[in-house]
């Protein structure tokens, strides 16, 4: 089953880092996000990847082209004009870059994926977010279900602490950063099977992926939702990025699952 990740946006709430590359690019650990999401799926066997790119595309196709200088120590033979590659780290990946182009929106963005897709099922998510979600899991409620369409849904902390005072102030209760209030929300990692392309048809190129054709799919009861409870956390703005990599550097980062 291929892997499709959305890459294309513009990450203007990131603009900090996002005016010299693609919010997939910035990087956690020194590796984009976008590898930490691969990385994931690849730990239960997904490989195959399908990357939607849009703003600045060209800085994720640079990457993997190059994706062994990352990766390992090179040594240079100018006078030769020769490279070796020491202790080659490359992934067990296939990866095809697609230019979807830079304003299209994310209905857009998966309709011009149809053709590297087939007609296979396929998982979908979002370039920005990771978890430790196990995929097979995912996938197994996915087939039971019985439906076109399986979205990952989650429940985030609130943002402030909770207390609770008495009539002369005094704090009987606190909670720091409490689960919300029951309300759970698209957390990305989708499963899909290639009817939702049936969704898609005409001009997608103005169309969010959560605004028609999901609300369509779930209005005509082919959509279910596999409640993750595990970590997922999401970057969308610089407190964001620093708190993803204050877990990374303090050995903390539970979306680590690969060894």
């Amino acid at each position: 089953m291929k892997v499709v990740i959305l890459a294309g946006g513009l990450g203007t709430r990131l603009s900090e880092e996002t005016d010299l590359r693609p919010k997939p690019m910035v990087e956690i650990g020194g590796k984009p996000i976008l590898w930490h999401i691969m990385k994931i799926y690849s730990h239960f066997g997904f490989n195959e990847f399908v990357v939607c790119c849009g703003y600045k595309g060209y800085v994720i196709k640079e990457y993997f082209a190059n994706y062994f200088l990352h990766q390992t120590d090179v040594t240079f033979d100018l006078a030769n004009n020769k490279m070796e590659v020491h202790n080659s780290g490359s992934e067990n990946w296939k990866v095809t870059l697609v230019d979807t182009g830079i304003n299209t929106n994310t209905a857009g963005r998966i309709k011009r994926i149809q053709k590297y897709i087939g007609n296979e099922p396929f998982m979908l998510t979002y370039g920005d977010g990771v978890a430790n979600i196990n995929i097979h899991d995912l996938i197994s409620f996915h087939k039971n279900s019985g439906k076109i369409a399986t979205l990952t849904s989650i429940q985030l902390p609130g943002r402030f602490g909770n207390l609770e005072t008495d009539e002369n102030g005094t704090v009987k209760t606190f909670q720091e950063k409490p689960i919300g209030d029951g309300v759970r929300i698209n957390g990305g990692f989708f499963v899909l099977e290639p009817e939702i392309f049936k969704y898609l048809e005409g001009d997608m190129d103005d169309v969010q992926w959560e605004k028609k054709p999901l609300i369509d799919i779930a209005n005509d009861g082919k959509l279910s939702a596999y409640q993750h409870e595990g970590f997922w956390k999401c970057m969308d703005a610089l407190r964001d990025k620093i708190e993803l990599e204050d877990f990374w550097k303090s050995g903390n980062a539970e979306w680590k699952i690969w060894k």
